[in-house]
């Protein structure tokens, strides 16, 4: 049921994103989808490194855009749209209502038994966690976790030689 409001979630994002028209609002607009795509990752391999990592990726790229996008459209007004605002979220409050209603035989179910449900969902995360960094570490796919580390550390080395240290930014500041 999570996974089914996520899902909305991310559609009803992926719409506002369409209709933006000022670059920090794509942005932020963007990071939420971030977001949302993080947690719906994560619930679905029980595991969050994954999608804390690819957050963090996310994160980085958008202070680089942030950045850019501040220096190049800094006085443009930036202005919130009532009929987009609406129109999201009654489509959103549909969603939940219509999730609620397929669901619902699943939520009696899960309130029955939700004692002896959480504990049998706390000991898979145990077991799931410690086998899956075990397996990254391991001897079929270590090969690949030592060239990825030798490629990463070759294109930082590659993105610090190509770059001139006097030559300063692009844009020249006034």
């Amino acid at each position: 049921m999570i996974q089914l409001m996520l899902y909305s979630l991310i559609f009803i994002t992926s719409i506002i994103f369409l209709n933006m028209i000022h670059p920090l609002a794509m942005g932020l607009t963007l990071l939420i989808q971030t977001i949302f795509i993080c947690l719906l990752s994560g619930l679905m391999t029980k595991s969050f490194w994954y999608s804390y990592i690819l957050f963090l990726i996310f994160l980085g790229g958008m202070l680089v855009l942030f950045i850019y996008v501040t220096s190049l459209a800094s006085n443009e007004m930036f202005n919130l749209s009532i009929k987009l605002t609406l129109i999201s979220s009654s489509i959103l409050f549909i969603l939940f209502i219509l999730s609620f209603i397929i669901d619902k035989t699943s939520t009696s179910l899960f309130l029955i038994n939700n004692e002896m449900e959480s504990i049998m969902k706390i000991n898979s995360y145990f077991l799931e966690n410690s086998l899956s960094l075990n397996k990254l570490y391991n001897f079929p796919t270590n090969f690949i976790t030592i060239l990825l580390m030798n490629y990463l550390l070759i294109t930082l080395i590659v993105v610090v030689k190509i770059t001139k240290l006097f030559k300063g930014p692009i844009r020249m500041m006034m």
